[in-house]
């Protein structure tokens, strides 16, 4: 509910219920947003016969990382990722190769055609994404606002 549609509007709250009220609009404004992206993502992998969580661990797989690294972009528990990456792999998307300095790691790759697939994916993703209406330094500026929102509360 957005106070401009209530008798009174927010000239009667205090600043602790104004501060309060913009902070909840702007959670349900961000919230929502995700949903819509977390959407579009699920909508497009299934153009490409993905599960959302695969189209994401593609989306993320940017260049040789190990399962805890794509598990921490994907934001899930490193088993989750490699019940992902599992079924990726068994498609011929991507591949574990030895990692250079830790013999306990293994370093994920797409291959040929998971980089092709990829980018597909990137295309769809970018072409008909929520923030599609935003400019380039819109979105730069949102990343940097999110940032600093998201880093207040640490800095306390």
């Amino acid at each position: 509910m957005h106070w401009r549609g209530r008798v009174g509007g927010m000239s009667e709250l205090s600043e602790a219920e104004r501060r309060a009220v913009a902070e909840r609009n702007l959670c349900g404004l961000v919230s929502g947003l995700a949903r819509q992206i977390d959407e579009q993502v699920r909508t497009r992998a299934t153009e490409l016969d993905l599960t959302g969580p695969q189209a994401t661990a593609l989306r993320e797989l940017t260049g040789q990382m190990t399962m805890r690294d794509l598990a921490e972009r994907m934001s899930c528990e490193p088993s989750n990722a490699t019940f992902i990456i599992d079924k990726l792999e068994k498609r011929g998307l991507v591949e574990r190769h030895a990692h250079p300095r830790d013999r306990r790691a293994k370093q994920l790759v797409l291959t040929a055609e998971g980089q092709a697939l990829r980018a597909r994916l990137l295309e769809l993703l970018t072409t008909q994404s929520p923030l599609a209406g935003l400019s380039p330094e819109e979105q730069e500026t949102l990343r940097d606002l999110l940032l600093r929102a998201g880093s207040a509360r640490t800095a306390e």
